[in-house]
């Protein structure tokens, strides 16, 4: 049993990494690691005690790399790892686990540790970049393995064991297996960044409360009063001047914080093997509760197999096939314009299946927009509502013709710049719908400036929703990248604010430049029409 169990994660693990998100998550991760150690002029970083930061040596750049790792990689991470169970059952493999000995916990169990290997690649990466900053900033040029190491071990392993449990355990829940599961993540990860630096923090949180005392210790040993120079920061902060430095040796591996991370591996691998109470493990005999994938929108199963022709013969079509072409059935002429009848069918694949109450919400989010909010609560309220109603269907955008199997068959269209124009226009039509009441209202309020800034959301969305889906082929790679710049923007990060949602205090939006908004939904665009030629040109060889 234990050596099926270890060639089976191994099996899934190798499987994973080979997927082009992997790849994503993984440069993600180099680019983390060298944000996270900014150069001494750098106008930035990512962990500070008011105006000090530690001296870049092995200690310290290990910490920082492994708590921004920690933070990021809990919520890439859970999107890469997100498919262990549908996989196997959209690929059949799951039908030939059914009739084997194997038990459902060693199942879950191996899906559970394949995912804590994927993960663990990450950290390993992050951890190599890590020496590979210390060495290039040559503050300390003195490497110690384990007080580099030690930080990703006990604090940042844990909660990767953590993201791997519950992404198992929603796969295992059919209303959380599909989009709704990815949107849920993000608030929960959200919480748990944000509440677990609190001292407060159950079995230590994160780990950042630990690390604040030990850094202040340090601090205070050196002739620095931390509670002079400013209160402690983690995450991307900009610093108007160089900050000073401080030497801290790393901290002290108390019991109780060892017992507490023990604690939270426990109970990741509690949540791993909880779905046993009632997964079927692909057995038809049982309850097809997994089979039910949920009706939230954008939830099609991602990787879905194509589906295989039924191979039927009856004298109707032996008759039909003797007899030649001239007895098929033929397709009545269509007049028209074509351009508009193919865009009309894509709207139409986009939106399928999307329930009624989902468009009543759209209907809700216009009338409360057009006589319940003042114009200047539009674009930083009902705006941002109106722009996250439909990110599930947004992240079909690029991936419906893989997962359903026909990107063989419209290889043979005539014109594929036509089609994925087609394809981006019926996205730019529904972000239009979507946010239709709070540009309504721009114009009754003669918000000139608001509905430019609108315009170019709408072609920003469709266009960063393509390349995504394009580029990687699920929808996990627009879901997991639009949800932070969404909620940045909410949150008041200026310079993310795509939609022109944030104003300053004349009224005047206060978010990215318009040209800089178009330019980059044209350069998005560029790159989904050059990575379609080249998939065709390749077909052909």
């Amino acid at each position: 049993m234990l050596q099926t169990l270890i060639r089976l994660a191994l099996g899934d693990f190798w499987d994973r990494v080979r997927r082009p998100a992997y790849a994503v998550i993984l440069i993600a991760a180099v680019g983390l690691g060298y944000v996270a150690t900014p150069a001494k002029e750098a106008g930035w970083v990512v962990m500070q005690i008011g105006t000090y930061r530690g001296t870049y040596n092995s200690a310290y750049i290990g910490m920082v790399v492994a708590l921004a790792g920690t933070v990021w990689l809990s919520l890439g991470g859970f999107y890469v790892v997100r498919n262990a169970i549908s996989r196997d059952e959209s690929t059949g493999v799951g039908r030939l686990l059914a009739a084997t000995p194997l038990r459902t916990w060693a199942y879950l169990l191996a899906k559970f540790l394949s995912s804590v290997l994927v993960l663990s690649s990450m950290l390993g990466v992050l951890a190599v970049t890590a020496v590979v900053m210390q060495l290039a900033r040559a503050e300390s040029m003195t490497v110690n393995p384990v007080k580099l190491l030690s930080p990703f071990i006990v604090i940042a392993l844990p909660l990767m064991a953590f993201t791997a449990a519950a992404a198992l355990l929603f796969e295992a829940i059919p209303l959380l297996r599909a989009g709704l599961g990815n949107l849920l993540w993000f608030f929960i990860w959200a919480f748990i960044a944000i509440g677990g630096q609190s001292p407060n923090a159950p079995l230590g949180g994160i780990g950042v409360h630990s690390v604040v005392r030990s850094l202040a210790a340090d601090m205070k040993a050196q002739g620095i009063d931390p509670q002079q120079v400013g209160e402690f920061s983690l995450g991307l902060t900009v610093v108007d001047k160089p900050l000073k430095t401080f030497i801290w040796h790393g901290f002290g591996l108390s019991p109780g914080f060892l017992l507490g991370r023990y604690a939270l591996v426990a109970i990741a691998l509690a949540l791993a093997l909880l779905p046993v109470l009632w997964f079927p493990r692909f057995d038809p005999a049982r309850a097809g509760a997994l089979a039910a994938s949920g009706t939230d929108p954008g939830s099609a199963p991602e990787g879905a197999a194509t589906p295989t022709p039924v191979m039927w013969e009856d004298r109707t079509s032996t008759q039909a096939r003797t007899a030649g072409f001239t007895t098929m059935p033929q397709a009545p002429v269509r007049y028209g314009n074509p351009a508009l009848r193919l865009l009309l069918g894509e709207v139409r694949i986009l939106i399928q299946g999307t329930p009624r109450w989902w468009w009543a919400g759209v209907l809700l989010l216009t009338v409360v927009a057009q006589m319940v909010t003042p114009a200047t609560g539009v674009t930083r309220i009902l705006l941002p509502l109106a722009w996250i109603w439909p990110v599930l269907i947004w992240s079909r955008l690029g991936t419906q013709r893989h997962e359903y199997g026909v990107e063989a068959i419209l290889g043979a269209y005539p014109s594929a710049r036509i089609r994925v124009a087609a394809e981006w226009a019926s996205g730019f039509v529904l972000t239009a719908v979507a946010g239709i009441g709070p540009a309504l209202r721009m114009c009754t309020g003669s918000d000139t400036q608001g509905l430019v800034h609108w315009l170019c959301g709408a072609l920003f969305i469709p266009s960063f929703a393509l390349v995504l889906g394009t580029l990687s082929r699920t929808h996990r790679l627009f879901q997991f990248a639009y949800l932070p710049l969404w909620y940045a923007t909410v949150n008041g990060i200026a310079p993310v604010d795509f939609m022109g949602a944030i104003r300053t205090g004349n009224g005047s939006p206060a978010g990215m430049p318009p040209a800089f908004v178009l330019l980059s939904a044209a350069v998005m665009l560029g790159i989904v029409f050059l990575s379609s030629a080249a998939r065709r040109a390749t077909a052909r060889i």
